[in-house]
């Protein structure tokens, strides 16, 4: 069956940095959309974590997603709990071969996996006894099928390419999972030659995609004098 017909698992996560090897998870959110880019037949099921990270969480990451070290503190349940719901939940969208979407999943995935090694609540791959796909990740997406428009590739820059309404409050991961969806059923219209594959086919296609952009994105940094360290790894580290 095609990716485009199959229930679809939106996740995003905030958190107290930009390092997925070291930063810890904030909030989390996954949005299940039942009838992938076809017309909904029910309503998005939608549910959200705020975890207390046993960190501070820096003033620049406040800052984005409006989450203080008082607010996770004193409303955030305890990181161990979250991670584990949030786990189970992504497993057991896998276990049924159903794609989960994030956008850079690199960062994502790798900061969840981060977390769950480091409470030893067990990685994603031990727990579904597979390598973590079907994903399907928007960005990737984009620099494959649109490789030469300029400007930034952010989720927030995208809406106004694909159509999709900005939300006032963009960086709460909720709204960027809902956000990420309607681009991703945009991308299903314009271009009709990816929406035709299942999701495993849709997966192996992001590792090559990714892999090219990065190498191209590489050289043309050594180009410039610059350090190539883009990671050709995806969808995580």
């Amino acid at each position: 069956m095609n990716w485009t017909d199959v229930p679809w698992l939106g996740l995003d996560t905030e958190t107290t940095g930009a390092d997925p090897a070291t930063d810890r998870l904030v909030t989390a959110a996954l949005v299940l959309r039942p009838a992938g880019a076809g017309t909904p037949a029910q309503p998005d099921r939608v549910r959200t974590w705020l975890a207390d990270p046993g960190i501070p969480i820096p003033a620049a990451a406040s800052a984005i997603h409006g989450i203080t070290t008082a607010t996770a503190r004193d409303r955030g349940r305890p990181v161990v709990e979250v991670l584990d719901e949030l786990a189970t939940a992504l497993v057991e969208h896998w276990q049924q071969g159903l794609p989960v979407v994030v956008f850079n999943a690199p960062f994502d995935i790798t900061l969840i996996n981060a977390e769950l090694r480091r409470h030893d609540l067990g990685s994603l791959e031990e727990r579904l006894g597979a390598e973590t796909a079907p994903v399907i990740d928007p960005l990737v997406l984009d620099h494959s099928l649109d490789r030469y428009r300029r400007g930034k590739r952010t989720l927030s820059a995208m809406t106004s390419v694909y159509g999709v309404t900005l939300q006032e409050d963009a960086h709460t991961a909720q709204v960027d999972v809902s956000m990420m969806l309607g681009v991703l059923q945009e991308m299903a219209v314009r271009y009709p030659r990816i929406a035709g594959v299942d999701a495993g086919a849709l997966h192996q296609f992001q590792v090559e995609e990714h892999r090219k952009w990065a190498d191209n994105f590489g050289s043309w940094l050594a180009s410039k004098g610059r350090v190539d360290d883009i990671s050709r790894a995806w969808p995580q580290e």
